[in-house]
C-alpha cells in the first residue's frame, strides 16, 4: 500500500524526470557544438521517458482497485497517457537520432531539413501532451480511494460484475 510519504518521493522523482526531459527539450540546440554532450541528454532523456512510464504502470499495479481486478477502471484513465508515451518516445528518438545524425562530423554547420523540422515540430507537440497527460495521470494516482476499500470502489465493483 502506497503511504504519503512514499507517494512524495515518488511524485518527486516522476517530476524531476519530467523536468529533465523539459529541460533538454528547450536547452539541447544550445550545445549542438558537443555532440557527444548532446548524445549523453538525449539518451538520459529517452531512459527517462521509459522510468516515467515504468513508475506509473507499477504505481497502478500498487492500487486497490488492481488487487481487486478493476483493471478496466483504470486502463480507462491511464490509456491516454500510455497512447501519448508510446508516440513520444519513438518521436523522440527518431529526432534524436536525426539530429545526431546531421551534426556529428559537422557540429558549426545548422542544418534543418524539411523533414528534420516537420519532426521536431510533431516530436514537441507530443512532448506537451505528454506533460499534460503525465501530470494529469500523477494527480489521479495520488486519490486515496484508489488505496483503500470504499463504497465508491464497491459500487464500480458491482457495476462490473453486471
Amino acid at each position: 500500500m502506497l503511504q504519503t510519504s512514499n507517494y512524495s518521493l515518488v511524485l518527486l522523482v516522476q517530476l524531476s524526470l519530467l523536468g529533465y526531459d523539459l529541460f533538454v527539450n528547450t536547452f539541447s540546440e544550445l550545445l549542438r557544438a558537443a555532440p557527444v554532450i548532446q548524445l549523453v541528454l538525449f539518451v538520459v532523456q529517452d531512459i527517462g521517458i521509459l522510468f516515467n512510464v515504468i513508475i506509473v504502470l507499477l504505481m497502478l499495479f500498487n492500487t486497490f482497485v488492481f488487487q481487486v481486478g478493476l483493471l478496466s477502471l483504470l486502463l480507462q484513465r491511464c490509456y491516454p497517457l500510455l497512447l501519448s508515451a508510446a508516440l513520444y518516445l519513438p518521436l523522440s528518438i527518431a529526432l534524436h537520432c536525426w539530429i545526431l545524425n546531421l551534426r556529428w562530423l559537422d557540429s558549426n554547420r545548422f542544418v534543418w531539413t524539411d523533414g528534420l523540422q516537420a519532426l521536431f515540430v510533431f516530436q514537441r507537440l507530443g512532448a506537451v501532451l505528454y506533460y499534460y497527460l503525465y501530470k494529469r495521470m500523477a494527480e489521479f494516482l495520488g486519490d486515496p480511494r484508489l488505496y483503500e476499500d470504499s463504497v465508491w470502489l464497491r459500487n464500480a465493483f458491482a457495476r462490473a460484475r453486471q
